[in-house]
């Protein structure tokens, strides 16, 4: 089944802790955090003192994408934070073994993000200790860039060579309800969703468009 995950970073800051409890009510099975360091990434979003105040406003999956040069750094205040999952970038670390075994340490799950120009041989290694890999379908660090189909096919590689490993795919970038159909007919469980979730004028109605579109 397709879960959606809406992105946090496109969300209303000025109002951001009532448009997460929305985003819960309207349907979204994650709630995606984005975490940008202004040098793995140009850009700079939010700490986990951010995510530590919505916490307890809701029961959503907090997913951590840490866009970030040393990931090591961030894990334990993302953890206090309130996360449930950790990403960090296989570009950013030269052991992910070892970084994945630190954050199943804290009990909460371990995930892997590639670029676009990465190739999916990148994290043949960590498969068999990794909760999820996160397929970039943008450059990371910018919203509302246009989809790159061409990644498309590292799910399947990915899958490959999982074998009878049980891996949860997750794509990141340009997805909507257009996009979300072709994202899900080449394996991905999870589709995080910025712009085309908050950008509207009901979370709902696009919530459903995503899942509909992909479950189709």
């Amino acid at each position: 089944m397709i879960k959606i995950a809406p992105s946090a970073l496109s969300a209303d800051f000025g109002n951001f802790r009532n448009h997460i409890i929305e985003v819960e009510k309207a349907g979204a099975d994650m709630l995606h955090l984005d975490v940008m360091d202004g040098n793995f990434v140009p850009n700079l979003s939010f700490g986990p003192d951010l995510v530590k105040s919505i916490r307890n406003d809701t029961k959503l999956f907090f997913d951590c994408h840490l866009m970030v040069k040393n990931p090591e750094m961030f894990i334990e205040p993302f953890v206090k934070a309130g996360a449930d999952s950790i990403t960090f970038h296989a570009e950013a670390v030269s052991d992910m073994v070892a970084l994945i075994e630190k954050i199943h340490s804290y009990g909460i799950e371990a995930a892997v993000a590639i670029n676009p120009a990465t190739p999916a041989s990148a994290v043949k290694e960590v498969l068999p200790y990794a909760d999820m890999i996160l397929i970039m379908s943008v450059v990371p660090g910018f919203g509302g860039q246009k989809f790159m189909a061409e990644v498309l096919p590292k799910a399947r590689e990915i899958r490959a060579m999982a074998g009878g490993e049980k891996i949860k795919l997750q794509i990141d970038g340009g997805i909507n309800k257009e996009t979300a159909a072709y994202a899900a007919e080449s394996g991905i469980d999870i589709l995080v969703a910025g712009s085309a979730v908050f950008g509207g004028p009901s979370l709902k109605e696009a919530i459903d468009a995503i899942r509909n579109s992909a479950e189709k």
